[in-house]
């Protein structure tokens, strides 16, 4: 089968179940006035690391959005099973200024290299420099309705419980939550772990 905008062979819009599992980034971001947002995105992934970056899409201007421009930072909270509930309600649509934080019942933890707090009961969190916003202008032209923001990531916090002897990041006991489409999400297991390696020269930066 196929499906798209004008034919919508499906009751629900598949993209989302499609494009998954998908990271969540657990956005905490400082007004110029000191307001604390923390919301969680889907549409977040890594987009390089020589330096390190990542994006968030946000729909609309929201305050993570905003609070991350006016501010100049934002911090990437790890998502787990155990803090699903919390980071649920954390997407509560409160008004500017009300700390999600306060009425999801988190704690704050101080970062090391930004203003805005990272999640404290998160294993892992990623403090970002806000680069710029870009508007998702669809093919057709009209306004946009989602808008990326890229960040530079600045410093990584990692509990020292999932760091292993030899040095690497046990990302299956964290436990990562990830969203699928409708209301599905995913877990990441240390059972479901494989590694492979690519061919020889896999991965090199072509020479110009």
């Amino acid at each position: 089968m196929h499906y798209d905008a004008e034919t919508r062979t499906l009751p629900h819009n598949p993209f989302k179940a499609l494009v998954a599992p998908r990271p969540i980034g657990w956005v905490s971001a400082l007004s110029a006035s000191g307001q604390l947002n923390l919301s969680p995105y889907s549409f977040f992934n890594g987009v390089g690391d020589n330096p390190e970056m990542v994006m968030f899409a946000s729909f609309g201007r929201k305050d993570a959005l905003t609070f991350a421009e006016e501010g100049g930072e934002f911090v990437c909270s790890l998502a787990t099973f155990d803090l699903r509930e919390g980071m649920n309600q954390s997407s509560a649509p409160l008004p500017r200024g009300e700390s999600e934080f306060d009425f999801a019942h988190l704690a704050t933890a101080p970062s090391r290299k930004v203003r805005p707090p990272r999640v404290a009961d998160a294993p892992a969190a990623l403090e970002c420099k806000w680069l710029q916003t870009i508007p998702l202008v669809p093919a057709e032209g009209g306004e946009a309705a989602y808008f990326m923001v890229i960040g530079q990531v600045v410093s990584m916090y990692i509990d020292d419980r999932f760091v292993t002897p030899e040095g690497r990041v046990d990302t299956g006991a964290m436990r990562p939550i990830m969203r699928g489409g409708y209301f599905d999400y995913f877990t990441v297991e240390p059972e479901n772990r494989f590694e492979m390696r690519r061919p020889a020269g896999g991965g090199d930066v072509p020479k110009r």
